[in-house]
């Protein structure tokens, strides 16, 4: 059930253009089926994650335009949106066992600061957000006006980022790659839970001054990054100078790098872990040499750094989104245009290597599988892909075997 969005929530703004994409022939043995999530009646939507029973949550974009979060559960679609906090947009980011949902929305208040805090471009607040029991509760922040919610965990911890009151001259004044931006306010890395109204910040590595968490596992150890406020972009497609694990007591450990720092210059490019299994095992996407592209990584408290997990054949960038507890991984494998317009793959690491996606489902599929975004103990894959029309959909990947 772990998973990672390039990295979380609202970039998924950016995809709504279709994507042209031929389908094409795939191996001649299927190891998955397909099933487009849809709904038909969309023209984008995007799953996120898959729990342990199968329970899928994402986004779908509804008739008026707008981003609503969502849930898939044996082909059923669940817009989970309303009531919400009187704003437009909404996604649903992580599901646990209990069906706790977690992600982020807007609220219906403009943003004092006038900041673009989760990239949808409307000058309103963007708030974390709990859903349980058909009901949606706002997570604290510490002291400002923004946040998001990542990954949560059995035990109802939740990973994520949230503005404090530190006004920062370093921040960026204009708009940023992504779309995000202006920003004010200094951003930590935060862990909301278990119980209600709790809030911990992680603190970043030395040196630092902000700090984003992605992925957390049933332990309590939580993943992201950490940088400067100019140098660390938020999501759509966040990124850092640093990959971060933050051990249950909020120790602070530099997981290092593929031989780049970041470019906040150019989309995505910086040192993030996205996920983390029961295991320890992390996962995440780092900059090579010259920072201007990225490779999936896996680290191992074992090996001590970073293993390159490389790309697919005549790809320059890739990202590792994904992983389970059997340290199976998914993700991205895309061309050097970057991960909107460089024909995305996505891809599955098993037993030492990459494969693409595409090549282990059947050739009549309903989609061309761009990003795999969740893979959950049972090796059931979500994210998204592109139809024979250009319309982009949430898929579920299931192995034949089950």
């Amino acid at each position: 059930m772990k998973f990672g969005l390039l990295s979380t929530t609202s970039w998924l703004s950016l995809m709504v253009a279709p994507v042209p994409m031929q389908l094409t022939a795939q191996a001649q043995k299927a190891h998955y089926t397909i099933t487009d999530l849809g709904p038909s009646s969309t023209p984008f939507s995007q799953a996120s994650a898959v729990n342990n029973i199968g329970l899928v949550s994402g986004v779908a974009v509804v008739p008026d335009g707008s981003q609503h979060a969502v849930l898939w559960f044996r082909r059923s679609f669940l817009d989970i949106a309303t009531p919400g906090l009187g704003g437009p947009n909404s996604v649903a980011a992580s599901v646990n066992e209990w069906g706790q949902v977690v992600g982020q929305a807007e609220s219906s208040q403009a943003d004092p600061n006038k900041e673009n805090f989760c990239g949808y471009g409307t000058g309103l607040t963007c708030l974390p957000l709990l859903w349980q029991f058909g009901k949606p509760y706002t997570l604290a922040l510490l002291g400002g006006h923004n946040g998001s919610a990542g990954q949560i965990n059995k035990h109802g911890e939740v990973a994520g980022f949230a503005e404090n009151g530190v006004s920062d001259p370093g921040c960026p004044t204009g708009a940023r790659v992504n779309g995000t931006g202006p920003q004010v306010l200094d951003f930590e890395a935060v862990v909301w839970g278990p119980r209600q109204g709790e809030i911990r910040e992680l603190h970043p590595l030395p040196g630092d001054t902000v700090g984003m968490a992605f992925g957390i596992n049933d332990d309590g150890q939580t993943v992201g990054s950490s940088g400067s406020c100019a140098n660390t972009v938020i999501p759509p497609f966040g990124a850092g100078l640093h990959a971060v694990l933050w051990d249950k007591d909020g120790a602070a450990h530099d997981l290092g790098n593929l031989g780049g720092t970041g470019n906040p210059d150019l989309l995505a490019i910086g040192n993030v872990a996205n996920v983390v299994n029961n295991r320890g095992q992390v996962a995440g996407v780092a900059a090579m040499s010259g920072n201007t592209t990225t490779h999936a990584f896996l680290w191992t408290k074992e090996r001590g750094k970073m293993l390159d997990l490389g790309t697919l054949p005549g790809d320059v960038n890739s990202a590792a989104l994904g992983i389970n507890d059997r340290g199976e991984m998914v993700g991205a494998s895309f061309g050097a245009a970057g991960p909107i317009n460089g024909n995305p793959r996505a891809f599955l690491w098993k037993d030492g290597g990459m494969t693409d996606l595409n090549d282990l489902i059947p050739a009549n599929s309903p989609l061309h599988l761009l990003t795999a975004f969740g893979i959950n103990d049972a090796g059931e894959i979500a994210g998204f892909g592109v139809t024979s029309s250009g319309d982009l959909h949430a898929f579920l990947a299931t192995p034949c075997d089950r």
